[in-house]
């Protein structure tokens, strides 16, 4: 029976839940906004198909790619409306392509990020882009299974711990199954997301009334329309963070707000960048270095600018890491602009592939401190001092220069 005796051990996969056979385990919200499993004892056949389908208790071996390479997607439009070099596109569509179904992350109408899944090239757009909110799994791998047993191709994305849980759920290897990850820093809390919005939106509209998912229906209600993460107005590497509001003004007519802020303005961005309110098992990943067992991992490539400075146009550049047979077959289908480069150029500037975040050590004052706002607590908890800020400056710099860890070993061997 599946026991969390330290929040730290579950990663919130749910492949413990799907796998049960008396259905005897659902997911609870914590105090945190995070979804743990909890067991109805008094149904429990004690089968322990729970503990061998989960991620944490069952991880994989650290790996190496097999390809690494710098990629963007020919088509303008696609790679601006993408995080970074919208690979995870052709991928998708080379599937679908084939009668496959796509699994990915999107928005539902309460603006939760859940998993689902699509059949059609046209329902790809709601995937696109980062989602930095840790999704509900729900299903999915249950209907993956169904999917791969009725002979579908499938191409299932998630982050390496989500598809190290269909890994183990699924307990055999199907051919006709694309497991694709990304880099991940790290999956913020749901329930954070949640305040944050509402916050958010009557700030901006006055404090009128939130309508999260249903049209106005009176003339004092504001309904989000549109949320981007990862807008590129400012550019890729300035990414900005974008939320659209139409707001009634009573006599039934709308007008539209438009907050647009950049990474280090946006609160809940500066809350996430400072491991505030992630999930505890994201300062312990269990998928780490390619543990996850995706055949194909993408991610932003930054730090390209010292690798390939030539192909750097500020409009994103993937990174993609093929780690297995199908996913050498599939990459060699699609048609992109791509170039070889090495893991380690790949990692001097990314090293959330190989190592889990840091543990902030205000996070527990962050969610202690719950009279005040988010803005109001993730404002006071990253304000930083002059030396600190010349401090993270340098160190951003010398990360870019893939100097930061060389300076850190040189470090070491001194003391």
């Amino acid at each position: 029976m599946i026991n969390i005796d330290s929040k730290e051990k579950c990663c919130g996969c749910w492949a413990c839940v799907q796998r049960c056979p008396k259905h005897c385990i659902t997911m609870v919200e914590d105090d945190e906004g995070f979804l743990y499993p909890k067991v109805d004892s008094s149904l429990c056949i004690d089968c322990s198909l729970c503990e061998k389908v989960c991620p944490v208790i069952n991880q994989g071996e650290p790996r190496m790619p097999e390809g690494v390479y710098a990629a963007k997607n020919l088509n303008e439009e696609v790679r601006m409306a993408s995080s970074s070099g919208g690979i995870f596109t052709l991928l998708a569509e080379e599937v679908i392509a084939k009668g496959g179904v796509v699994f990915g992350a999107r928005f539902n109408e309460e603006w939760d990020v859940i998993h689902d899944y699509v059949e059609t090239i046209e329902g790809l757009s709601a995937f696109r882009g980062s989602k930095y909110v840790q999704s509900r799994v729900g299903k999915c791998y249950s209907q993956v299974e169904e999917f791969l047993k009725k002979d579908r191709k499938v191409l299932f994305s998630g982050t390496p711990c989500q598809v190290a849980g269909l890994k183990r759920f699924l307990r055999k290897e199907y051919d006709n199954l694309l497991m694709v990850d990304f880099v991940c820093h790290g999956v913020p809390s749901p329930g954070v997301w949640q305040e944050y919005l509402k916050e958010e939106t009557a700030r901006q509209c006055g404090g009128k009334k939130l309508i999260l998912s249903h049209p106005i229906s009176n003339g004092r209600d504001a309904h989000i329309e549109s949320i981007s993460f990862r807008n590129k107005c400012l550019g890729w590497k300035k990414f900005s963070f974008a939320l659209t509001i139409s707001v009634s003004n009573g006599h039934g007519e709308k007008k539209i707000v438009l907050l647009s802020e950049p990474l280090n303005k946006n609160i809940f961005l500066r809350g996430f960048l400072a491991d505030l309110y992630l999930r505890p098992s994201c300062h312990a990943c269990p998928a780490k270095s390619l543990k996850s067992g995706s055949d194909i991992t993408i991610g932003d490539f930054w730090g390209i600018q010292n690798v390939m400075p030539e192909i750097d146009d500020n409009k994103g550049v993937s990174v993609v890491m093929v780690s297995t047979e199908k996913g050498k077959e599939i990459w060699g289908e699609i048609a992109t602009i791509n170039y070889e480069v090495t893991f380690d150029d790949v990692v001097a500037a990314n090293s959330a592939l190989i190592r889990s975040v840091s543990l902030n050590r205000y996070r527990n004052m962050f969610y202690g401190n719950r009279m005040n706002t988010i803005e109001m607590r993730v404002a006071s908890l990253t304000s930083i001092s002059f030396c600190q800020r010349c401090h993270r400056l340098l160190s951003v710099i010398l990360l870019r220069l893939g100097l930061l860890d060389r300076l850190k070993d040189k470090l070491k061997k001194i003391s």
